[in-house]
């Protein structure tokens, strides 16, 4: 027997205010001719001729740098990439944040374990690799920057070790999805220089050679970067 029961349209999604103001910036962009190499105004000054807070503003940039249509470069300001005129920026966006839990899931599966190791296994090569990141990142952040790249580089010392091929392997796949979340937490405020008070607990527990507080440092780290106004904001 046939089911003739009627079938309803899925729910829409609720259009959350960043990303609506994301499309707003886009459209600006189009109507003003800018291309790829061009700065954004200053915030205080794009959010203005917007019409909409600094908050929500700065929001909608982080999105579009998630999604690679901006880049912000320290001391240069915004700057438009060759993504910037891409039609489909709000499901780009909308897809980011979909996914963000899981790669936060994957990242205390897999960091917990590789940061456990390195405090096992870890050299003083490594030792010296984890500090120069450390050092690195410090630099940045008191030159006003968010220290992503030394972020990585971090974190990439830790996961080179523990010396296993196969965690390194998993980490190197989800490496551009990880960078998405990166830039992300590392735009909250404050969140830089929490983020390397975390960086420098687990390098200590590492340098000391305690895995189970290595463990439970990098599980606090990641717990800390999965506090990001994206996803509080989630409908």
């Amino acid at each position: 027997m046939s089911d003739t029961s009627p079938r309803f349209p899925r729910p829409l999604q609720r259009t959350r205010l960043y990303e609506q103001v994301a499309e707003q910036i886009s459209a600006w962009i189009a109507e003003n001719g800018l291309k790829a190499g061009d700065r954004l105004p200053p915030e205080r000054e794009l959010a203005t001729r917007l019409g909409v807070s600094r908050a929500t503003l700065s929001q909608a940039l982080v999105a579009l740098e998630v999604v690679g249509v901006v880049a912000v470069r320290h001391g240069d300001g915004t700057v438009l990439t060759d993504k910037a005129g891409s039609a489909r920026i709000k499901d780009a966006i909308r897809a980011h944040a979909d996914r963000m839990p899981e790669v936060i899931e994957a990242r205390d599966a897999l960091e917990t374990k590789l940061a456990a190791l390195a405090a096992e296994r870890r050299t003083d090569a490594d030792i010296a690799a984890i500090t120069s990141a450390l050092d690195e990142m410090a630099r940045d952040v008191d030159a006003g920057g968010r220290g992503v790249h030394a972020d990585e580089h971090f974190h990439g010392a830790v996961t080179a070790a523990a010396y296993s091929p196969l965690l390194a392997s998993m980490m190197a796949t989800l490496r551009e999805l990880i960078v998405e979340t990166r830039i992300e937490s590392l735009s909250q405020p404050g969140r830089p220089r929490d983020s390397l008070a975390g960086h420098q607990k687990i390098a200590d527990a590492i340098i000391a050679g305690d895995p189970n507080a290595a463990y439970q440092a990098m599980h606090e780290h990641v717990l800390m970067v999965s506090d990001v106004a994206l996803l509080r904001e989630r409908p």
